[in-house]
């Protein structure tokens, strides 16, 4: 998904309409050994050119079979979102007014607008950071092992309190001293 910007200056008075299947399931695999598998991934958009910068909203369609974060089970995980970018030349982001943040900028070092490395890195952001199996969304169960268990922050903080109640048993003669000397 490569365009000149000599070919998309044609576009200044209508907006470039595209509607594209990539397979980037290579690119993606190398660039996070986590993902499993890849659909084709839909990408339909418009890129809007003017004389301050290129414009461009798209959406993206696909699905990624990744690991479960519990059980590391394989998870199809459908995606489908939108995405807007603002592209600029060296020259129109000198030339730029302050009404766009800087770091929503994204600087063109050709003079191409290549659209894949975005659609690749909007995907990898996209993934979250909690994915489970349609059984571990339902259960309440966390994996344990032998001698370690995954337990709740709750479960956690309670099981705090009760152990700052407790009186270690190692001290517990001192205690009885204590006890002897406030009766007397």
């Amino acid at each position: 998904m490569k365009w000149s910007l000599l070919e998309l200056r044609k576009y200044q008075e209508t907006p470039l309409n595209f509607n594209e299947t990539l397979d980037i399931k290579s690119d993606l695999m190398k660039r996070d050994n986590l993902i499993v598998d890849v659909a084709p991934v839909q990408v339909e958009g418009i890129i809007t050119v003017t004389k301050k910068d290129y414009l461009v909203h798209y959406n993206i369609q696909t699905t990624l079979t990744v690991p479960s974060t519990r059980s590391l089970e394989p998870v199809a995980l459908p995606m489908n979102f939108s995405v807007d970018e603002v592209f600029m030349t060296e020259e129109q982001y000198q030339s730029r007014d302050e009404l766009i943040p800087e770091e929503e900028i994204l600087l063109l070092e050709t003079t191409q607008l290549d659209l894949k490395q975005s659609i690749e890195d909007n995907l990898l952001l996209a993934i979250p950071m909690r994915v489970l199996t349609e059984e571990e969304k339902i259960s309440d169960e966390l994996p344990k092992g032998e001698s370690w268990e995954v337990i709740s922050e709750d479960e956690y903080a309670q099981r705090k309190e009760i152990a700052s109640s407790e009186v270690d048993p190692r001290l517990a003669k001192l205690s009885e001293l204590f006890g002897a000397d406030d009766s007397e």
